[in-house]
């Protein structure tokens, strides 16, 4: 089976939602009523490639650049269907290869799978609380 990486375009709203949609609640918050519109303007706004495997959908990565420096890595997701082919790395050396010149740093809440990639583990993340 042909499997292709391309840009995110609007026409591939749907299904990349019906995509987020199968992990559940783990992913709602991008699914919600209330965040889809806002997550699919994020989608045009950021650097985002799909993988299809023939005319399928299998994944997607969402990644924000810090304008000259630095690629972070706000989102992979693999469907469970396509998972364990490494559609995932496929997807993060894709982003690298567009931009080579940059680190590329992972924004992780599974660190295993990244570490198990061969990913450097470096700094962590903290969230300030609301006030």
């Amino acid at each position: 089976m042909e499997v292709k990486i391309r840009p995110y375009r609007k026409r591939y709203e749907e299904a990349l939602m019906n995509l987020i949609r199968l992990e559940g609640e783990a992913w709602s918050c991008y699914s919600s009523d209330q965040n889809k519109d806002l997550y699919m303007l994020s989608l045009e706004k950021s650097i985002t490639y799909l993988i299809f495997e023939g005319d399928e959908l299998a994944g997607y990565v969402r990644a924000l650049e810090d304008f000259g420096f630095y690629i972070y890595i706000c989102d992979l997701l693999v469907t469970p269907k396509h998972r364990g082919k490494g559609y995932g790395n496929q997807l993060m050396r894709h982003i690298q290869s567009k931009y080579p010149k940059f680190d590329t740093y992972v924004m992780s809440d599974v660190d295993d799978y990244y570490i198990k990639q061969g990913y450097l583990k470096e700094g962590s993340i903290f969230l300030l609380p609301k006030r």
